[in-house]
């Protein structure tokens, strides 16, 4: 897909007419970044919006031992912003950092300010994207507070195998990726994919794994805390 088609086709900026569609190209710093360069820093002001071209951005959270939380993973069509975008020198409560080579489209509060007071379709549209967020977050607190880390390992399985009924699937994330997404260390993810393996749930070796018994993994990925 044509990289302005896929610009023009992402939901916040459907209410556009052509020519606020070119305004905004034109106002925009394109920025490339390479797979593994932070784009921003946890507690950082940066007020930016962006859209994501093609590539990959992962939001993050790192505790002070050194545990690391991911709380999202963006990618071509997404747009998402720092905090100071909407509240003057507010620090990022997350970093951002770039997965896959990426191309940014970015805006200034300054320069896009002016078309969000005009356009009330487009502010419309980035609030319920803001809502859609938070939803987002309310789920990863919820999960982190009622669900064990057993079954938010078993969820990540699930949700990463997809509709794949058989076969093996490639094992693209590693321990520390695995650990990250569901707030955990490598160690436990270890320990428990050894242990859904014992219990004929999946099997895994060190480049793939398959699910042996979905409907068993879906069980323990409902679990909650006692």
């Amino acid at each position: 897909m044509d990289k302005i088609q896929l610009f023009t086709q992402a939901s916040i900026f459907a209410h556009l007419d052509q020519d606020e569609i070119n305004s905004l190209v034109e106002m925009a710093q394109i920025r490339h970044y390479y797979a593994g360069e932070w784009i921003v820093q946890y507690g950082d002001v940066w007020p930016f919006l962006f859209f994501i071209k093609s590539g990959e951005v992962t939001a993050l959270k790192e505790s002070f031992e050194g545990r690391s939380l991911i709380l999202t993973s963006l990618r071509d069509g997404d747009v998402f912003w720092g905090l100071a975008f909407f509240i003057q020198d507010a620090p990022m409560p997350a970093s951002l950092q770039v997965s896959k080579d990426s191309e940014l489209m970015l805006w200034s509060h300054e320069s896009i300010l002016p078309l969000l007071l005009k356009n009330g379709g487009l502010s419309w549209e980035l609030s319920r994207l803001m809502i859609q967020r938070v939803q987002l977050a309310s789920e990863i607190v919820e999960k982190l507070a009622f669900q064990p880390v057993g079954g938010r390992l078993a969820r990540l399985l699930v949700e990463f195998a997809g509709n794949t009924s058989q076969g093996p699937i490639a094992r693209n994330l590693t321990l520390d990726e695995m650990a990250a997404r569901i707030g955990s260390t490598r160690e436990v993810v270890c320990r428990f994919l050894h242990r859904f393996s014992d219990q004929g749930l999946i099997e895994i070796t060190r480049t793939e794994f398959s699910i042996t018994n979905r409907k068993g993994l879906e069980d323990f990925s409902k679990q909650v805390k006692g």
